[in-house]
């Protein structure tokens, strides 16, 4: 890429490859962008906003993005932390939610603090050394905790005789309890996150970005409902359907008859039109919500 293009370019880094890769495509394509990522190029360039894609491993995506390689970047804040980079936190993503865990094999060790002194397996080094160093303090206690890293399947370390317990991350728990451990500490509640340069020199392109995410992220949350009713049950219909701020009212050409739309939550979404039905509402549909702007979290 030409000096001219990049200074022109946001770049964007985003994991090559996994679920995380998977997820992060699925939100740029909600956001509209449209691009195409030639065969075994790590690069994308966005047809319809000035914007690069560069596929990285998610663990060198918050280095790239503090020394500014690139602009900005989604990764997970376990290595955010890891790496503890200077970078600006923008928004939080949803996805990739897990914990980073001490983990033991189970039943031989009460708490995290019975393995102080012990040898930890992980693949987050600095964030292990960290905890136990200020776990061994609060503890009273002086023996230092030795810290093996390594690239991948840390789960097995203990079996193998590695080490006598690991940090690694847990999501839904099958991994650890297939393995034969238990979880004693949480070091880390994480999830993907979209961060930027202290220094980005695109502020508007990465403003646009945000709320375009935003926009997505709030509307996987939401359904449109609508309904018609007669004023008679109108009220009790609102209070079913408040929206997000208020609902959309109408006059309907029948007289005494009103048709209402209003955001509802689609978790409580089966939930709502029973009401509706309930209190005398006709004509009641849902429909999915692409995006919106407007954040729920502003309101």
């Amino acid at each position: 890429m030409s000096s001219t293009s990049r200074d022109e370019r946001c770049l964007l880094a985003v994991p090559k490859k996994g679920r995380l890769h998977e997820r992060c495509m699925k939100l740029l394509q909600g956001c509209g962008l449209e691009c195409e990522r030639a065969e075994r190029l790590d690069i994308a360039h966005c047809d319809n906003i000035p914007i690069t894609l560069v596929f990285l491993p998610a663990a060198d995506i918050p280095k790239f993005v503090g020394e500014g390689n690139v602009d900005i970047g989604i990764t997970g804040q376990d290595v955010i932390r890891e790496e503890s980079v200077d970078v600006t936190q923008l928004l939080e993503l949803g996805f990739g939610k897990c914990q980073l865990a001490v983990q033991a094999p189970k039943g031989q060790y009460a708490s995290a603090a019975d393995l102080i002194g012990k040898k930890i397996v992980t693949s987050f080094p600095n964030l292990t050394a960290q905890f136990f160093k200020e776990l061994a303090a609060s503890k009273g206690r002086t023996e230092d905790t030795t810290v093996v890293a390594v690239g991948g399947s840390v789960e097995v370390s203990c079996t193998m005789g590695l080490g006598d317990a690991v940090v690694d991350l847990v999501e839904t728990g099958a991994t650890m309890d297939a393995a034969g451990l238990e979880k004693l500490d949480v070091i880390l509640r994480t999830q993907c996150v979209l961060i930027a340069n202290k220094s980005c020199g695109h502020p508007a392109i990465v403003d646009r970005l945000k709320k375009r995410m935003q926009g997505f992220l709030d509307a996987q949350q939401y359904s449109m409902v609508s309904y018609n009713v007669h004023a008679a049950n109108k009220a009790a219909a609102i209070a079913i359907t408040p929206g997000r701020r208020s609902p959309n009212v109408t006059n309907l050409e029948e007289e005494g008859w009103f048709a209402i739309s209003a955001m509802v939550k689609k978790s409580e979404l089966m939930d709502v039109m029973d009401r509706l039905a309930d209190c005398g509402a006709i004509d009641i549909l849902a429909f999915d919500i692409r995006s919106c702007r407007g954040s729920a979290q502003s309101q």
